[in-house]
């Protein structure tokens, strides 16, 4: 069973769908022995990456090279390293994920090993003893979400696999622009407290 979970809400708005959705979550896991972080991205001090590599080319058998920033992303880099399970949300804005998630990503290349011989990039992680759970949401009604902004998904899900985690679980939230404090509904509830069982299991 896992021991930690951090989670990480790429939303500009707190208390929001993908917000409620993370506290579901974390709150049906609660009190089952289980650690539970939960970080805003607008909260903590993320600052652009600076294409040098200097961590691609770091020795290859560590999880993740050193990022020459100081800034407040060696601390959640800790927080990945050491949990059992992360839980990556955001809503799509303009058929992707935020702005902010976009900049919390392209950090995670500490976790590729990409010397300057070398064509390509490869992952410092190759077995996946993580889970996580991936969160997007956006007006459009489910089936046509699905299909037409993938993007968001294979985004969380890229982050998810090069920190050497398998999505178990992956919810998207329709429709959601009906209201401006717009809750979630017996449904979209079930599902979230049903990937907590997954997130854990």
């Amino acid at each position: 069973m896992a021991k930690k979970i951090v989670a990480f809400v790429g939303s500009y708005r707190k208390g929001g769908i993908n917000d409620q959705a993370v506290d579901t979550i974390l709150g049906t896991i609660k009190g089952e022995g289980i650690e539970t972080n939960k970080y805003y991205l607008t909260d903590i001090d993320i600052e652009f990456c600076k294409n040098c590599r200097i961590c691609t080319k770091d020795d290859q058998n560590k999880i993740r090279g050193k990022c020459v920033i100081n800034d407040g992303m060696e601390k959640i880099f800790q927080e990945i390293d050491s949990a059992d399970g992360i839980i990556l949300a955001s809503p799509i804005n303009i058929f992707t994920v935020t702005a902010v998630m976009k900049r919390f990503l392209e950090r995670w290349v500490v976790y590729a090993y990409w010397p300057w011989e070398q064509h390509g990039p490869k992952l410092r992680i190759k077995e996946k003893t993580k889970k996580a759970v991936i969160i997007t949401s956006s007006a459009c009604p489910g089936i046509i979400g699905n299909l037409l902004m993938p993007n968001a998904r294979q985004i969380l899900k890229a982050m998810a696999e090069s920190a050497g985690a398998k999505v178990v679980k992956s919810l998207y939230f329709s429709g959601v622009c009906v209201e401006e404090k717009q809750h979630l509904n017996s449904r979209q509830i079930k599902d979230a407290r049903h990937a907590a069982g997954m997130l854990v299991g």
